[in-house]
């Protein structure tokens, strides 16, 4: 899977899943765009980490909730690349928890700005480089949680939900362009975010009898996947969201007669 020549931009590329993509595309030979919204460090570190393994990349700053930022951040990539061939949507946040009701409308709302909005922000202006290139490649993270329902985070569901039919919808509208849109929907991945859950031997024995597999994924799982449906190994594939959860949503109670 060579992606020379490719250039890609990755969103939230600064920690856990988007680090692990950035790395994955820029070892296959991708010039890279790290996306950070807030941790400046952490984004040199992973440009950084790509070019002292012989690659090529730039971080990148933007609030992705912000359609005058993310267009400034579109136009930085092109001064400094010339050109996009792919986009992966990987900023996002979980939210507080709070059930319906007693919840905050302005905490709700950040949630489906990043994680909604956000992709929908950058795949309009990918689109419209992609198609004057006529041919491109959009990747949207999104979760178990669009099927799964999650008590206290009704607006991360929602957002990813949203974000799914939101692929399938621009993957049908840009398929006879050449553009490819799809989306993966990682399960219970072992990052920072949720580092209290799985360094605990009690909720984590907890969260692998969820998991059909047995247990938790890595970043590199997911990764590994982006750099598939990334490359013309995929060049088949649109408008689908491949799953990447170890079984989670095959039900494992069920296993022994329910």
């Amino acid at each position: 899977m060579n992606l020379t020549n490719k250039v890609a931009l990755i969103t939230g590329a600064s920690g856990g899943i988007g680090r692990s993509i950035a790395m994955a595309l820029a070892d296959a030979g991708a010039s890279v765009a790290v996306h950070y919204s807030s941790n400046l460090q952490n984004a040199l570190d992973v440009v950084n980490a790509i070019k002292s393994n012989g690659g090529n990349a730039k971080e990148f700053n933007a609030d992705v909730s912000s359609p005058e930022s993310v267009e400034k951040l579109f136009n930085d990539v092109d001064s400094t690349f010339g050109r996009l061939d792919i986009l992966v949507n990987s900023a996002g946040i979980d939210g507080v928890r709070q059930n319906i009701g007693d919840d905050d409308i302005n905490s709700w709302q950040k949630v489906i700005n990043i994680n909604l909005l956000g992709p929908y922000y950058c795949m309009r202006q990918a689109l419209k480089r992609m198609q004057k290139n006529h041919g491109g490649v959009i990747i949207n993270i999104t979760s178990d949680h669009v099927v799964i329902p999650w008590s206290g985070y009704s607006a991360y569901c929602s957002s990813k939900a949203g974000l799914d039919m939101l692929t399938k919808t621009a993957a049908q509208e840009n398929a006879d362009k050449g553009i490819r849109i799809v989306s993966i929907a990682p399960g219970a991945i072992k990052t920072n975010i949720n580092k209290s859950v799985w360094q605990n031997p009690e909720t984590l024995k907890d969260l692998n009898g969820k998991i059909a597999m047995g247990y938790a994924g890595s970043a590199d799982d997911v990764a590994n996947a982006v750099l598939y449906l990334a490359s013309d190994m995929a060049s088949y594939v649109t408008g689908i969201t491949l799953t990447v959860d170890g079984g989670m949503l095959i039900y494992p109670d069920f296993r022994h007669d329910g």
